[in-house]
């Protein structure tokens, strides 16, 4: 080869090779897929509940920096909030968005009807519109129930076990959703089956919480009542307060999610929470390999968990019978 033949082949090498390097990046831009997630809850839960979800994505294979990037609104309970960050994640025209809680989907749903949605903590997901059915969800959106509503009679038959002379129990529950209703009805049926009266509480603020519990538990006979806080995004926001109250009224209280154990609460029976994320997880890997929500059915929960504390026991002055003791899968002290 002449040398002037050469220098030409070198000159036209370097000019390819930075096209090379040019289309090497934008191949890899374009293999990095958007995982929205939002949820409802607030603070410690929320930002608990998506480190699970990222990991559990990560062991899928989906990693931050390499083929992920992840976009992350916590709702902290306010709907507004949920509402304004529904819409800014549909903005981004994300692969996929995960979706915690019934209030967080309800506003996906309003703003995106295309964008393939895997819900989780949804107690009524037909009730609330959400899908078609639960085998054939028939649109962008699928997942995960928190639990079926004949769940809320174990709660009054749990109270009943730890705290046998319980005649009247107050119930904890978020009035403005379906979900709230359904596991009122189910709670009252099941206490007047047993000569029971179930009194109903909202969550909307600390202030209505605060005076409803203390009217309740003053016109309420020594011994002879306590609470089930039943699945609720506000209940979650203000756990605080309501683990405060039943220890101060001495009420037994029985709560549908572990968390409140944690803040002090006596016991909880309900959903094994990194099981139910975990497998949205799975959900939201299938859709970004292709499969679409509306052929993939809503199923429920298959691993629930009893969680018991054994210090608010002992401040209550009761004693977790054998029966509890056996079943718990944890236990607070």
């Amino acid at each position: 080869m002449r040398r002037r033949d050469f220098f030409s082949v070198l000159g036209g090498a370097a000019a390819v090779w930075p096209n090379m390097a040019i289309g090497q990046q934008l191949k890899r831009a374009q293999s990095v897929r958007r995982i929205a997630v939002l949820t409802g809850a607030a603070g410690s839960v929320s930002d608990a509940r998506v480190r699970v979800l990222v990991q559990a994505l990560g062991e899928l294979g989906w990693l931050e920096a390499r083929n992920a990037r992840f976009e992350i609104r916590h709702g902290g309970g306010k709907a507004e909030t949920l509402r304004q960050h529904a819409a800014e994640l549909v903005a981004l025209a994300p692969a996929v968005i995960l979706a915690n809680g019934g209030t967080a989907t309800e506003h996906l749903l309003r703003a995106t009807r295309t964008i393939p949605i895997v819900f989780s903590f949804v107690p009524d997901p037909v009730g609330s519109g959400f899908v078609d059915s639960l085998s054939r969800p028939g649109g962008n959106a699928t997942g995960f129930t928190q639990f079926e509503y004949g769940i809320s009679a174990k709660w009054l038959e749990l109270l009943k076990e730890i705290s046998p002379n319980i005649t009247r129990v107050a119930v904890l529950r978020d009035s403005s959703g379906a979900a709230g209703v359904g596991q009122f009805a189910v709670i009252q049926a099941a206490a007047q089956s047993q000569g029971m009266e179930a009194r109903p509480i909202n969550v909307r603020d600390p202030a209505e919480i605060e005076r409803d519990v203390a009217d309740f538990a003053g016109s309420s006979p020594s011994g002879r009542s306590g609470m089930i806080v039943v699945s609720s995004t506000n209940a979650l926001v203000h756990r605080e307060l309501i683990v405060r109250l039943a220890a101060r009224y001495k009420q037994p209280t029985v709560y549908a999610q572990r968390e409140f154990v944690a803040a002090g609460g006596l016991i909880s029976y309900g959903t094994n929470i990194t099981a139910l994320l975990n497998n949205a997880a799975g959900y939201a890997d299938r859709i970004l390999k292709g499969a679409k929500p509306a052929d993939l059915p809503v199923q429920a929960p298959t691993k629930f968990e009893l969680v018991i504390n054994t210090r608010a026991a002992l401040a209550l002055g009761l004693e977790f019978p054998a029966t509890v003791l056996a079943r718990a899968e944890d236990t607070t002290q």
